[in-house]
């Protein structure tokens, strides 16, 4: 493959589908820039938990948009893992935007159109010179509505679910299954209903439900529709 110009691969979708495990795997194979855009809302997330802004019970919205331009975000490439890391303020913050308190107010946060409005000006300037996989819930409908592939990632609720927990239970979380389920079916409403880019396919994404397939098996049928696009281009 030897596409005349880079292109913008968007992988949008429901949570725990496996769309950053898929958009690394897409980047690293055809040597584009990997952006993992759920970790930036993971990582604001996580800095208005420092501050006192959200917790279980409050969530001050105001005080959180006023401190914004205290969060500078950044990647920084890990070789041993193979894929970029997200820092906070200068400081590695992937071991804390994984737990399950940031997933539980995620979606809060990214519903603030002052923080999409954020962090989306700063996901459209990384892929000025790059060629680019950028994952998220909103990249083909309003970060990227020219991108040249769209991916939607869809699944289950309960596989989606099963996912989740073998996953924080693999990392030592201990956690039931039907907090995951709550918590998968939480986001999904948030996600879906929000009035600022809600989660929506894109009417020329190409939907991939992966309800029944591995994470080679959903690649191998990834990759099918990223090399056809870049012998088109």
């Amino acid at each position: 493959m030897n596409p005349k110009r880079n292109i913008i691969i968007a992988v949008d979708g429901y949570s725990s589908t496996g769309k950053s495990t898929l958009a690394k795997h897409i980047a690293r194979e055809i040597g584009y820039v990997y952006v993992d855009t759920g970790a930036m809302y993971r990582a604001v997330t996580y800095f208005a938990m420092i501050k006192g802004f959200i917790d279980e019970k409050h969530f001050d919205k105001e005080s959180l948009i006023a401190n914004l331009s205290e969060v500078n975000l950044s990647f920084k490439f890990n070789k041993g893992l193979g894929y970029a890391e997200i820092f906070l303020n200068g400081e590695n913050a992937e071991s804390f935007i994984r737990t399950m308190k940031v997933s539980n107010r995620v979606s809060q946060v990214a519903a603030v159109p002052e923080v999409r409005q954020k962090l989306v000006e700063q996901q459209q300037k990384m892929a000025l010179k790059n060629g680019i996989v950028m994952d998220g819930r909103d990249i083909g409908t309003v970060v990227f509505p020219e991108a040249e592939l769209k991916l939607f990632m869809t699944a289950s609720t309960e596989e989606r679910a099963r996912r989740r927990f073998k996953e924080m239970r693999d990392n030592g979380v201990e956690i039931d299954y039907q907090s995951v389920l709550e918590n998968v079916m939480l986001r999904d409403h948030l996600d879906t209903t929000r009035s600022d880019s809600p989660l929506v396919k894109a009417a020329d994404a190409i939907e991939i439900d992966n309800s029944q397939l591995n994470v080679d098996e959903t690649f191998a049928l990834a990759m099918g529709y990223v090399k056809e696009k870049l012998l088109k281009t």
